[in-house]
């Protein structure tokens, strides 16, 4: 890759870091409030939001690369799936298997917040979620670093 299409890729995804980093402030603040029906009902908008962040970075990933996924039915799982893996000759893997893991329950949730529109929040799977993306945020970053460092190689 040319340095100044690794410049333009570096800086799309520190933006993108930015906006994530954004979600986790409000997750954080959303949190002090999680014994109110309102309080689960914002963390859940909130981790529905940092999927579709984390979303947007392999997007930007694809579009540097590869952009081609062909089920567009299940788009989203195929687009997760593609940042798990390494593509030999194009570009490495960005996220672990324990990243991957994570984001597809958030994944998960992001769909099921989505489309399920007359269900009350289950408080105990809100919880659920909120704890894998609390460990996400430990190891996303370093996937990403990783990642940066590998293409540099």
């Amino acid at each position: 890759m040319d340095k100044g299409k690794l410049t333009v890729l570096k800086a799309d995804i520190d933006a993108q870091i930015r906006e994530i980093e954004t979600i986790y402030a409000k997750l954080d603040e959303r949190r002090q409030e999680e014994n109110r029906l309102t309080g689960i009902e914002s963390i859940a908008y909130q981790l529905h939001n940092l999927y579709c962040a984390f979303e947007d970075l392999f997007k930007i990933i694809a579009n540097t690369f590869e952009n081609n996924i062909q089920d567009k039915a299940s788009y989203h799982m195929e687009l997760l799936k593609r940042m798990a893996i390494s593509i030999e000759g194009i570009r490495p893997s960005l996220v672990s298997q324990e990243s991957y893991a994570l984001l597809d329950n958030l994944r998960s949730f992001r769909h099921l917040f989505r489309h399920a529109y007359s269900y009350e929040l289950d408080i105990r799977k809100v919880r659920i979620v909120l704890d894998d993306a609390m460990k996400l945020r430990e190891i996303y970053r370093k996937d990403t670093n990783i990642f940066l460092e590998n293409l540099l190689c």
